[in-house]
């Protein structure tokens, strides 16, 4: 059977839930509770539980489904092994109002079966119980987010030290409990801080600063996956140690070689995310030190501000056709360092952190386009020469609108050829210029004209795309209606005002 879905907050250990005197629960079967961990509490009656298991849950029963003559067959035994077989971790049965007690043969199977077996007293709604273990784990995940921020700081303040790198991956190690190594282009180590863990045990720490490092295999096995990472040119990869001990290697920057692999006895559910903060930073630090990439940007931007046309800078970033992104994070406001991992995610260091929008400069190659990226949205550009970048930045942002709000991940600027196109141009420009020469001086009604149009005339997904009121929408499409003479409401006249407006783009 594969693995359970587990969701990503902290597990509760079933002896958190067991200490709590308000519930007065009782283990009274199973194997002892300190090696069981919760991932929320289910209640339900079903003679067959599995198919309502997503793995990790204590299910919590009245006996209901019991039939009279069941302590005689097997019913109890294909209970409890559905039960473990669904990956539930324990069973909590309460006592009245139906079963003054807890079934024997109930007992017997969860012993034979492994499963813990909790006694509910009948003054213990399950209710009660199931608050309690998602108080408990709200606490976890509480303390958790706390540990990461912490590390997060810390990661941060250490890249600022003149000995960066060896700084970043001493910092990772003490968090992480255990060893972290920077790997260069060919595999070979180049720095490393930490211990590797003796075990992948719960509660196994690194081994004492003057013990050996560790596992030789588990250095080995993690120089292997790290060299594994630079042959496939993936993202990421992780593996597990016979001994227990997780190893995970993180590729650093946009192909250059350089690996982060980091082993440790144990793997909690914040310990990827501090991991991947580490990456991000040693991946600006290498990047700049030994790829040269650096210099050029720095001789294309000093160009630029001495005058010269992007398309005469461009060889030295490299490509001759380029898409803008545009992307806003789903929740809080982006700070410098998610704009940075949202640049490396994107294959470029081209980025620009500008209030709550990041822009990124994109060489469009051979490589893939931009995909989504989980928790930010994106509007993206059409590919453009140098000397269309502004253009392309205006196609990204309205492109971003469209996605925010049409709540879609990713949005490209539309570039397919149309019925439009068998006109002169000469003939559609100036007929677009004829037509929305009353608008030629407010900006702002244009732009909601052509976003109000694009959104099929949503009040609601233009009021988003724009970020104003849904009233100022209504306004503005009314005053756009009565400068021109037309309404908008008419078809003919939509698609006349929306060829125009494609045109005036160009």
């Amino acid at each position: 059977m594969p693995e359970p879905s587990l969701p990503p907050t902290p597990p509760v250990p079933l002896t958190a839930l067991l200490a709590r005197e308000d519930l007065a629960l009782r283990q009274i079967a199973g194997p002892p509770a300190a090696g069981t961990v919760l991932h929320g509490a289910h209640t339900s009656e079903m003679a067959d539980p599995y198919p309502y298991l997503l793995g990790g849950e204590l299910l919590l029963t009245a006996g209901v489904h019991i039939p009279e003559a069941a302590g005689s067959g097997t019913y109890f035994d294909d209970y409890v092994s559905r039960i473990v077989a669904a990956g539930g971790t324990a069973l909590g049965f309460g006592v009245a109002p139906v079963h003054d007690t807890v079934p024997r043969a109930l007992v017997a199977s969860c012993e034979t079966y492994g499963l813990p077996l909790l006694e509910v007293p009948p003054r213990t709604t399950f209710a009660a119980v199931g608050r309690a273990v998602w108080q408990l784990m709200e606490h976890a995940r509480t303390a958790e987010l706390r540990r990461v921020t912490a590390a997060q700081q810390s990661l941060a303040a250490a890249a600022s030290r003149p000995d960066p790198v060896p700084a970043v991956l001493h910092r990772l190690a003490r968090h992480l409990g255990g060893r972290a190594v920077l790997y260069g282009p060919e595999g070979a180590e180049i720095a490393a801080a930490g211990r590797t863990p003796a075990g992948g045990h719960p509660g196994a720490g690194p081994a004492p600063d003057d013990s050996p490092d560790g596992s030789p295999d588990a250095l080995t096995a993690l120089t292997a996956l790290a060299r594994l990472l630079v042959a496939r040119g993936s993202a990421s990869a992780s593996d597990t140690t016979p001994a227990g001990i997780h190893l995970t290697a993180y590729a650093l920057g946009a192909g250059q070689g350089f690996v982060l692999g980091v082993a440790a006895g144990r793997r909690d559910p914040g310990d990827h995310t501090i991991a991947s903060v580490a990456a991000v930073l040693l991946s600006l630090l290498t990047g700049e030190q030994h790829s040269g990439s650096g210099a050029a940007r720095s001789s294309a931007l000093v160009r630029l501000l001495l005058g010269d046309a992007p398309e005469d800078v461009v060889p030295l970033l490299g490509g001759d056709r380029w898409l803008v992104v545009h992307a806003r994070p789903e929740e809080r406001a982006p700070d410098q360092l998610a704009a940075s991992a949202l640049g490396a995610a994107l294959g470029s260091p081209l980025v620009d952190l500008a209030g709550d929008v990041v822009r990124v400069l994109v060489p469009a190659g051979p490589e893939p386009e931009p995909q989504p990226q989980p928790g930010w949205t994106l509007g993206v550009s059409a590919a453009v020469a140098p000397g269309r970048w502004p253009a392309a930045d205006t196609q990204a942002a309205r492109a971003l609108g469209r996605a925010r709000a049409t709540r879609t991940a990713l949005v490209r600027y539309g570039t397919r050829a149309a019925l439009a196109e068998l006109v002169p141009p000469d003939e559609a420009e100036a007929h677009a210029r004829a037509l929305l020469a009353p608008l030629a001086d407010n900006p702002a009604l244009t732009e909601t004209l052509r976003t109000w149009l694009s959104l099929h005339g949503s009040w609601d997904r233009t009021a988003v795309a724009l970020s104003v009121h849904r009233n100022t929408v209504r306004q503005r499409i009314a005053r756009c209606a009565a400068l021109l003479g037309t309404d908008p409401d008419d078809p003919d006249v939509r698609m006349e005002l929306w060829f125009a407006l494609r045109r005036a783009e160009r």
